[in-house]
């Protein structure tokens, strides 16, 4: 059996809260926020259907031009890895965090940096020191249109 692992996370939800960006004593800045997913599930007494929500707190390091978009309700796409730390609380008392570090974010709901005529920019983008970049995305093409919007995507 190989020795190899796998520790990759994909999220797609919306903010729960604005991000905030601080910076270690070393300048480094270190940008937080949670996103909400939500999952339909049937109730086995009720049999009626029924959202829950997952909550993930998210760290996205070296980014600190990016918690001004991140805001409260926007749907964001977040790809990286589940990290769990330990500190001590105020009381001493030995303290476990689960968190994601993001090594991509993308802003999926509207809005951008404005440019200079006024027109919104593309979302930006957040990539970890090093992480491979992806190409370009190739234009839509649309001469095949079904019909499908987005009502019909199951996420």
């Amino acid at each position: 059996m190989a020795s190899r692992s796998v520790n990759k996370v994909i999220l797609i939800g919306h903010l729960g809260r604005d991000a905030e960006t601080k910076f270690t004593q070393s300048g480094v800045a270190m940008t937080r926020f949670s996103v909400a997913t939500n999952r339909r599930i049937k109730d086995s007494q009720t049999g009626e259907w029924r959202d829950e929500t997952d909550w993930v707190n998210v760290v996205l390091w070296r980014q600190e031009n990016l918690a001004q978009y991140l805001q409260k309700g926007k749907q964001v796409y977040v790809e990286g890895r589940i990290q769990t730390r330990s500190y001590e609380d105020k009381d001493k008392k030995k303290v476990y965090a689960t968190e994601v570090v993001a090594d991509d974010v993308i802003l999926l709901s509207g809005g951008g940096a404005p440019r200079e005529e006024g027109a919104m920019s593309p979302p930006p983008q957040s990539r970890a020191a090093g992480a491979p970049r992806s190409k370009p995305a190739e234009p839509e093409d649309t001469s095949f249109d079904m019909g499908i919007t987005d009502d019909d995507v199951p996420f």
